[in-house]
């Protein structure tokens, strides 16, 4: 309960406020009816669903058992809008069709694969619903493609003290309007839990941290 009450306190105070990941995104926005593949990393997705759910927006996880509650609530999502159904079985199409009629946002898992004439199908539903499908892995014809290319947690200075975030680097590539290269030093997750952008004078600080506990040997 406490969890729900601060992400839900943080998203007030962040009203009106650019997410750090519009700059990844054609329009600064995940657009309705489109597809967009957030790589291998969980974080990145979940980041994505709290963004494309901003508003109390309804959603649903389909073949992605990792996801856990406390993971899914310090990302942003709001637990009582969400349904999870963590193995769609030999359905997956019917299922997802369903929820991508009704769910205004989807999560897909890098598990569930679908033949080319389904993943048409889905993608004509998507335009008429106004749906979003957020793929971890990739999906085939998604509109934006994301991808983690370096992770590292930082914190941790000469042996001891205490992990405080995630710095990644993501980039962004994909169809149409996305079509221009994109990349961003995000922190995923920031030290609240949630996505953040990496200030150089922070980034710079980190650095020195890092150099000073190096010393020369041989």
């Amino acid at each position: 309960m406490q969890v729900k009450q601060r992400v839900v306190e943080e998203r007030t105070a962040g009203a009106g406020k650019a997410s750090p990941l519009s700059g990844l995104l054609p329009g600064g926005e995940i657009q309705p009816g489109t597809a967009v593949s957030a790589g291998t990393d969980l974080p990145l997705l979940l980041a994505l669903a709290a963004l494309a759910t901003a508003g109390t927006a309804a959603w649903a996880a389909v073949g992605v058992p990792e996801l856990g509650a406390l993971a899914a609530a310090q990302a942003g999502l709001d637990l009582a809008t969400g349904l999870v159904v963590a193995d769609p079985g030999p359905r997956a199409a019917q299922v997802l069709g369903a929820l991508l009629e009704s769910v205004p946002v989807v999560l897909v898992g890098s598990a569930v694969r679908l033949p080319d004439r389904a993943v048409r199908r889905l993608r004509a539903l998507m335009r008429r619903s106004g749906s979003v499908l957020l793929a971890q892995g990739g999906w085939p014809g998604a509109e934006v493609q994301l991808r983690v290319v370096s992770a590292g947690w930082e914190g941790v200075g000469r042996g001891h003290g205490l992990l405080h975030g995630r710095r990644v680097t993501v980039t962004a590539g994909g169809r149409g309007a996305a079509a221009r290269p994109r990349r961003a030093e995000l922190w995923l997750p920031g030290p609240d839990g949630l996505v953040g952008v990496v200030e150089r004078e922070a980034a710079e600080a980190l650095w020195e941290e890092r150099r000073a506990g190096l010393r020369v040997v041989g």
